[in-house]
C-alpha cells in the first residue's frame, strides 16, 4: 500500500475494517441533504417572513397624491407604528376579549378532551378506535367550512336548534353583542377536542401496564386510578395542549371573519389577527399591521411562557424545603461571621505573645538582647 493511500484510509479502534475518509465526509454530509428540503421551507415560510415583519413593523409609506398616483416612498419611522397600534382602542380591546375567550374556552376544552380520552383508553370501553376516529373528525373540517356550518345553526329562521329552543318559550340569540363571543368558543371547541384527544391519548398508551396492575392490587378504583395515576403521569400532554390552545386563541380570524357576514356585533376588530388584517389589506397600512402582528406575537410568548414557568414550579414541599436550607445556610453563615469577627477582635490582646511563642524572630531577638544585656553588665 502506497503512503498516499494510506492517507486516504484510517482504521477505526477496537475493528478490523478499514473506513475511507471520503466515507466518512460523505455520511457527515447526509443528514444535512436530507434536512435540506426542510430547512429551505422553513427559512422561505418561516423565518424570512418573521424578518420581513419585524422590519416592516419600523418603516412607513408616505403616498402623494388622493390614491398614490404621484408617488410611493417609504421611510422609517420607528416605534410610530408601535404607538399607533398601543394606541388603538379597538386592537387593544380586541386583545383583552381574547383574554377573557381564552380564560374560559381553554380550561373547558382541555378538560373536556382529557375526559373523552380517560373514557377512550379505560378498561371497559368498547370501540375505542371508532370513538377516536369520530371524536377527530370534525379537526379534519376546515376553519371556514366549519363556521359556515354552525352559522346555519345560529341563524334564526334557518337553525333548527333555534325553532326547538323557540318552541318550548325560549328566545335564544347566538349571534347577539353578548353571546357570539361564546358561539365562537363553542366552535373553536368542536373542532380542536378531538385534535388535543388525541394528543392525551398518545401519553396515555407510554404508562406501563405494571402501573395498573399495582393499582388494582392496592385496590384502587378506576376513579383512583385516574386521579391519582393517570392525571398526573399525563401532565406534559396537558401542558403541552394547553399551550398550543393558548397561541391559537390570540391567532383567532377565520371564525369571526366568516360569521361577521351574519352577526353585526363583530367588526373588523373583533379579534388582534382581524384587526391586523383590516389595516393591511383595507387601509393598506402596512406597517401598524406588522407592529400589531408583532404585538400578538410577544403576547402569545408572554403567556406560554407565565404558563410554562406556572406548572413547572416544584411541589410545596420541595420550595419549602429549599426555603429552610437556604434559610440554615444564611443563618450558618452569619455564625461563622461572628465567631470570626469575636476571634478578629481578641487578637491585639494577644498577638504579641502569640508572635512570641509561634515565631522564629521572637526567640532570637530575645537571645540578643540579653547577650547585649550581659556584655553592658560585664562593662559596668
Amino acid at each position: 500500500m502506497t503512503a498516499t493511500q494510506e492517507r486516504t484510509t484510517a482504521t477505526q479502534p477496537g475493528s478490523g475494517f478499514r473506513t475511507s475518509t471520503k466515507a466518512t465526509s460523505a455520511q457527515k454530509r447526509a443528514p444535512w441533504i436530507l434536512l435540506a428540503p426542510f430547512l429551505a421551507l422553513f427559512v422561505l415560510t418561516f423565518i424570512i417572513p418573521i424578518i420581513s415583519a419585524l422590519f416592516q413593523s419600523f418603516t412607513t409609506v408616505d403616498r402623494e397624491g388622493l390614491f398614490g398616483e404621484d408617488g410611493v416612498t417609504g421611510r422609517f419611522a420607528g416605534f410610530d407604528n408601535y404607538v399607533t397600534a398601543l394606541n388603538d382602542a379597538g386592537f387593544v380591546g380586541s386583545i383583552w376579549r381574547m383574554l377573557l375567550f381564552g380564560i374560559v374556552q381553554v380550561p373547558v376544552m382541555i378538560v373536556l378532551c382529557t375526559i373523552l380520552a380517560l373514557l377512550l383508553e379505560s378498561a371497559s370501553a368498547r370501540w375505542p378506535a371508532f370513538f377516536r376516529a369520530v371524536y377527530f373528525m370534525p379537526y379534519g373540517v376546515p376553519g371556514v367550512i366549519a363556521t359556515i356550518l354552525w352559522s346555519f345553526l345560529y341563524v334564526p329562521g334557518l337553525s333548527p336548534i333555534v325553532s326547538l329552543l323557540q318552541s318550548v318559550g325560549l328566545q335564544p340569540d347566538f349571534l347577539g353583542a353578548n353571546s357570539v363571543l361564546w358561539s365562537i368558543a363553542n366552535i373553536v371547541t368542536w373542532t380542536y377536542t378531538g385534535y388535543n384527544m388525541l394528543i392525551i391519548v398518545a401519553q396515555l398508551k407510554s404508562i406501563p401496564g405494571e402501573v395498573y396492575e399495582a393499582a388494582k392490587m392496592d385496590g384502587a378504583n378506576a376513579f383512583q386510578v385516574a386521579w391519582r395515576i393517570q392525571i398526573p403521569l399525563i401532565a406534559p400532554a396537558l401542558v403541552l395542549t394547553t399551550v398550543f390552545s393558548i397561541i391559537g386563541t390570540l391567532q383567532l380570524f377565520a371564525e369571526p371573519q366568516i360569521l361577521s357576514t351574519v352577526a353585526p356585533a363583530i367588526d373588523t376588530e373583533y379579534t388582534p389577527n382581524y384587526a391586523a388584517y383590516t389595516n393591511a389589506f383595507a387601509f393598506n397600512e402596512y406597517g401598524v399591521a406588522s407592529a400589531q402582528a408583532v404585538i400578538i406575537a410577544l403576547a402569545a410568548f408572554i403567556l406560554s411562557f407565565a404558563f410554562l414557568a406556572l406548572t413547572n414550579r416544584a411541589p410545596k414541599n420541595e420550595r419549602d424545603q429549599k426555603k429552610r436550607a437556604k434559610r440554615d445556610g444564611l443563618e450558618a453563615r452569619r455564625a461563622l461571621q461572628t465567631r470570626g469577627t469575636s476571634a478578629t477582635g481578641s487578637r491585639p490582646a494577644t498577638g504579641v505573645a502569640n508572635r512570641s511563642t509561634t515565631t522564629g524572630a521572637a526567640p532570637r531577638l530575645q537571645a540578643g538582647s540579653s547577650q547585649q544585656n550581659g556584655t553592658k553588665g560585664a562593662g559596668a
